[in-house]
């Protein structure tokens, strides 16, 4: 699912009506009117916050806050996240019923997952939904489970997220549209798979939003209608649609809009078979882009890109390309990860609490019976419950340890107690059954064997002690470039060995490089002593040298060799010249 819910979240958290937006001091009407125009008349609002700034120091000290808070939504709807959330932080509520507070908070929360500090996120709503039970100030409310239902819906949890969508649209305070809540309802349905190009909600959603005079809101609406038509295969309808709302889009001058919007032009036109016009929305897409950007956007971009140069036989640009892709691909998985463990950890709060106020009525109703019941009764419950509780807590206890022991010796059986990965006999034995498979399928695979250059050294000058943390520091790096089928053992000493699943020949060398470049390029610091240290690289392909694991092994550990040979710190592919400048990756 794309990051639609961030993309709504932030207008929504910062929506309010006129009159309503916070308790001001006379002369606060001028901001009040800025606030109330920032979605429906963007260009004049960015002209009228210059204005207010030149009269800066004629506003009071709740004015100014009020202002920082309004430089803080702009700052936000332009990308520059950082500097948003340093304003939005100066002016967070510092009790539950401050409405511009609440406001701050719930724009905090999707500032926060836009630069991928969910753990924050998560936390900051989980006190929020705490809060919530208590707040009574209706615009307060519908903030927080407007907030609630995005964050929700953006963990996974989209069943959630359209419950607290359904409970927000019944809380819509008066004077205030409905097209705040159809957002968010639609975005959960988004989420859950329920939507399709003929929806009712979602065609429903565009037009009340558009006649409301929303456009970031309809924006995001249609992007989503282009989405199902083109999963739907409409594709012609998909690019009018595009070309219908890309005048307003450009006009919002909403960054995640503008290249959203570029990113699925490209891959229409990609499935149309346009290939210039594909290339061109591609290119735009990129060009849009900030250093150090992982986004959806991107990754498609560079798919595109990648696949367009391969079909023309430009091999190095298609190269160039998909090692950009990789990283965008790597990264949307990696920002998922990140995403899925801060939602468990909120969670696992939510519970805590649910099982501790559960646990104080439970004791308070007891307390009422044992009054009710004479001394004996009350001596004798109490000791069956003392008595049954120690056997069940006795038998968990052993259950527990016994399970722990088996899954101690099943680790044991297979892993290198080191470093925690397969020891030597179990990576054969797992390789030999994974190209059983590979060979069956008819993929294809690449055997890596890997030796840190002069580890002897280490351990002699550093101590051995060190030496066992450069290896598990080389096998923290080997698996942050490694996907979740591929293989990784320990062979022995400081020798290595992966086979990387459904990898051929190309992509295996760039894996093996991109792995080389990444020990060399993170020494260990120890005690304030930097142990700087490389490996070489042997890599066997099936292509070349068939299935069986025996002739892998010898391929490898040959490539291995002249790499060593050759000056170590490089990779060299089996068969190949380890002196020609076309075939060795090594240092530059």
């Amino acid at each position: 699912m794309r990051s639609w819910p961030l993309l709504v979240g932030l207008a929504l958290w910062a929506q309010l009506p006129e009159g309503r937006a916070a308790p001001m001091e006379s002369g606060a009407g001028r901001l009040e009117k800025v606030d109330a125009i920032r979605t429906k008349d963007h260009p004049r609002f960015v002209e009228m916050l210059g204005e207010l700034h030149r009269d800066v120091a004629d506003l009071s000290a709740a004015e100014k806050r009020y202002l920082q808070f309004l430089d803080g939504w702009q700052a936000n709807y332009e990308g520059r996240y950082p500097e948003a959330e340093t304003a939005l932080r100066s002016v967070m509520a510092p009790a539950d019923d401050d409405p511009l507070g609440t406001r701050a908070i719930a724009m905090l929360m999707n500032n926060l997952s836009e630069q991928g500090k969910y753990a924050e996120a998560y936390a900051m709503a989980t006190r929020a939904a705490d809060t919530l039970p208590v707040v009574t100030d209706p615009m307060a409310r519908f903030v927080l489970l407007a907030n609630l239902s995005q964050m929700l819906t953006f963990a996974g949890q989209p069943e959630q997220g359209l419950k607290y969508a359904d409970m927000m649209l019944k809380a819509t305070p008066p004077g205030l549209s409905p097209c705040q809540g159809m957002v968010q309802k639609v975005t959960a349905l988004e989420g859950a798979r329920e939507l399709s190009a003929r929806s009712p909600e979602l065609r429903d959603t565009i037009e009340i939003c558009t006649a409301d005079h929303q456009p970031i809101f309809a924006n995001t609406m249609s992007l989503i209608l282009v989405d199902r038509l083109f999963d739907e295969h409409k594709l012609e309808e998909a690019l009018a649609t595009i070309k219908r709302i890309t005048p307003a889009v450009q006009a919002s001058k909403y960054f995640s809009h503008v290249i959203s919007l570029a990113s699925q032009r490209a891959q229409i036109q990609e499935a149309l078979g346009h290939v210039t016009e594909a290339r061109e929305a591609a290119l735009e897409t990129i060009a849009m882009g900030h250093h150090g950007d992982v986004n959806e956007a991107l990754r498609f971009a560079y798919r595109i890109l990648y696949t367009i140069e391969k079909a023309q036989g430009h091999a190095a640009r298609a190269l160039d390309y998909y090692e950009r892709y990789v990283i965008q691909d790597q990264g949307y998985l990696r920002d998922a990860n990140v995403r899925n463990a801060a939602y468990e950890a909120a969670r696992q709060h939510f519970r805590a609490e649910k099982l501790e106020t559960e646990g104080l009525s439970k004791e308070n109703r007891i307390l009422r019976l044992q009054q009710a019941l004479d001394a004996k009764a009350v001596e004798t419950s109490r000791l069956y419950i003392v008595v049954m509780f120690l056997v069940l807590l006795s038998i968990v206890f052993w259950m527990v340890r016994i399970k722990r022991s088996q899954l101690r010796f099943k680790w044991l059986s297979s892993c290198d107690g080191l470093t925690g990965i397969f020891h030597h006999q179990h990576f054969m034995a797992e390789s030999e059954r994974a190209l059983r498979v590979l060979e069956k399928r008819g993929g294809e695979g690449c055997l890596v064997f890997l030796d840190l250059d002069h580890f002897k050294q280490v351990n002699d000058v550093h101590g051995h002690a060190v030496g066992d943390a450069v290896l598990k520091h080389a096998v923290a790096i080997f698996k942050g470039q490694l996907r979740k089928a591929d293989l990784l053992g320990r062979l022995g000493g400081e020798e290595f060995g992966m086979l990387l699943m459904d990898t051929p020949r190309l992509q295996g060398s760039v894996i093996a490089e991109r792995v080389r470049q990444a020990i060399a390029a993170s020494p260990l610091v120890v005690d304030g002593a930097v142990v700087a240290f490389s490996v070489s690289v042997g890599l066997a392909c099936t292509e070349t040298a068939g299935y069986e694991l025996p002739p892998l092994c010898r391929a490898a550990d040959a490539a291995l060799y002249q790499a060593k040979h050759h000056g170590r710190n490089r990779v060299v592919l089996d068969g190949d010249d380890a002196t020609a400048p076309l075939r060795v990756s090594s240092p530059h």
